[in-house]
């Protein structure tokens, strides 16, 4: 497996992802047309803790058929990685045929899996918009004991992140906002107090976001 550091700008690069063909032919005096949708797909996003545990795992392929595929996956994956640098920078690395992008903090380790023709930058900039808005939620108290004291939390912002394996959202503003709006208004069964810490935070840097 090889890795390196990595920085997130989506606007660096050329997105590559699933792809899907449109032509329109027609006879006459009609113009032809063809081009091709690309769609940035991510196959998994997974959150261990610091001995490789689950704490939370999210998949959106059959690529690992049944939990035992799984686990195999994500310990080897935590097996090649967890004593590397990757807590000040996410870092990437290929892994029998996938692009896996990590970053570590505390004793939780989060993980963001590609296909091997996945743009790294997108996977990377999905990895890092989960980080921060965990990080936002949590009012930067990000370890294993907070995760799992607000799961619900981590749960609505992978929601709000990836759905069927399509990206929806990367901005962690955006992110943490929604996730505490859907807190407050769907009665999820988190504390008064982390609610209204995660709605204040979220607000004030979604706010800020729009002055930028």
């Amino acid at each position: 497996m090889t890795c390196r550091q990595i920085g997130v700008n989506p606007a660096c690069s050329r997105t590559k992802g699933a792809r899907s063909g449109i032509s329109l032919r027609s006879v006459g005096f009609s113009w032809c047309f063809s081009f091709e949708v690309s769609i940035s797909l991510v196959k998994n996003v997974i959150l261990l803790d610091s001995e490789g545990k689950r704490v939370a795992v999210k998949y959106f392929s059959d690529d690992w058929p049944g939990l035992s595929a799984k686990l195999a996956f994500e310990k080897s994956i935590f097996t090649k990685t967890h004593r590397t640098g990757a807590r000040s920078e996410a870092e990437i690395g290929l892994l029998d045929g996938y692009i896996v992008v990590y970053k570590f903090i505390s004793d939780l380790h989060f993980y963001v899996t590609g296909g091997e023709d996945e743009n790294e930058i997108i996977v990377a900039t999905v990895l890092q918009g989960f980080f921060d808005a965990v990080s936002l939620l949590l009012r930067n108290n990000v370890d294993k004991k907070n995760i799992l004291e607000n799961f619900d939390l981590v749960l609505l912002c992978l929601d709000e992140i990836v759905d069927g394996g399509i990206i929806l959202e990367t901005d962690a503003n955006v992110i943490a906002s929604r996730v505490a709006m859907r807190g407050a208004n769907d009665d999820v069964p988190l504390s008064e107090q982390t609610i209204s810490q995660a709605l204040a935070t979220a607000k004030e840097h979604f706010a800020r976001s729009l002055l930028k």
